[in-house]
């Protein structure tokens, strides 16, 4: 229905909403659809919000404000998670997945292949695909 919608709207046209989360889950996302809309010459009006009203010049400046502020959240999200992720580095924390195979794991496929069993042989030995064993002789 949503995407019915928007294939039929037209310059001037203005989508009226009785609440805007109606329209979007996340305040990223309305403001998406906002950019979007305003792109394509379409207002948006919200029954239950007036302030949202963008044919308006001060709905126009609040959802830009508010365009403002939800950068401003999302570059603040990032720059946590980062934070995050050095500082559980500096603590020793591995990232990623955890290994499959051990270093005397690694150690027996190395010797194993040098004896001549196959990389088949290998995979099903160790529970692994054979994309690991080759990963792990390359190494």
């Amino acid at each position: 229905m949503w995407n019915n919608l928007c294939a039929m709207l037209r310059e001037g046209d203005v989508v009226v909403v009785y609440k805007l989360d109606r329209i979007a889950r996340s305040t990223r996302e309305l403001l998406d659809i906002m950019d979007r809309f305003r792109e394509q010459g379409v207002a948006v009006t919200s029954l239950h919000e007036p302030w949202a009203d963008t044919t308006t010049p001060s709905g126009k400046m609040i959802m830009t404000i508010m365009a403002g502020i939800a950068e401003f959240e999302r570059d603040l999200i990032q720059q946590r998670a980062k934070d995050g992720r050095e500082a559980a580095k500096r603590r020793g924390v591995h990232m990623g997945r955890p290994a499959k195979l051990n270093k005397g794991q690694i150690g027996l496929i190395a010797d194993a292949r040098n004896n001549g069993r196959s990389v088949k042989e290998l995979a099903i030995s160790f529970g692994v695909s054979r994309d690991t064993i080759y990963r792990v002789l390359a190494r």
